[in-house]
Order: C-alpha cells, then structure tokens, then sequence
C-alpha cells in the first residue's frame, strides 16, 4: 500500500510503514516540505493512489464532499507519544490494509480502529 503521511504526524511513523513493506512518504519529503498545501497533498495522494495519514478534518470534510483525498487514515488519538502511535499502527497495520481494499476512509485511534464507508 501507498502512503503519504501529514505533517502533524512524525516522519518516523513514515519510515516505520517502509520498514513494513509498503511505500510512504512525509509532507517533509516533498518539494515544499511540510509547508505543502492540503490541496497539493490531496493531487499527490489521488495521483499517485496513495492513503492520505492525518490527523487533520479538513481531509475528511475534502473527502466527503469532493471524493479527494480518495483514500484516507485519521488519526484521532488526541496528543500521543510516538512510541505509542508507532505500537498502534504496528498492532493494527493488517487491519487498516484490509479495510483499505473494500473502504476509503478508515480511522484509528487509541481504542477503535473504523471503517466509514
């Protein structure tokens, strides 16, 4: 799976998602870095059919109004420390690819793990 994580997340969560096998990059790997534009990341995500991973609303209010970003991961763990995102995304990672092959918009956060769709 294809990932590209926002800048309110960690650039190590991006480089745990490679080290699992999948392709990802940060809002800090991209040209204008993490001053890049939600809608800049939302025609990076739909271009190149990658998850969009943040924690930021505006994705999901983009993606239920104009189906873009087309595929979406919010994280709604309020503040948490990075060990604790990296055990969750680690201890759920099946789960959210499998959610992905039939869903579109998926959520985690400390206690759940949710399609939308």
């Amino acid at each position: 799976m294809r990932f590209l994580v926002d800048a309110q997340l960690p650039l190590i969560l991006a480089e745990e998602l490679v080290k699992s096998g999948h392709h990802a990059i940060h809002t800090r790997n991209l040209p204008n870095a993490n001053h890049t534009s939600d809608e800049e990341i939302r025609q990076i995500a739909d271009r190149e059919d990658m998850v969009v991973v943040s924690k930021d609303n505006d994705f999901v209010i983009s993606h239920l109004l104009h189906n873009s970003p087309r595929k979406i991961l919010i994280v709604s763990t309020g503040n948490i420390p990075n060990i604790e995102l990296l055990q969750l995304f680690k201890a759920h990672l099946s789960l959210i690819i499998k959610f992905f092959r039939d869903g579109s918009y998926v959520e985690i956060s400390r206690s759940y793990l949710v399609v939308h769709d």
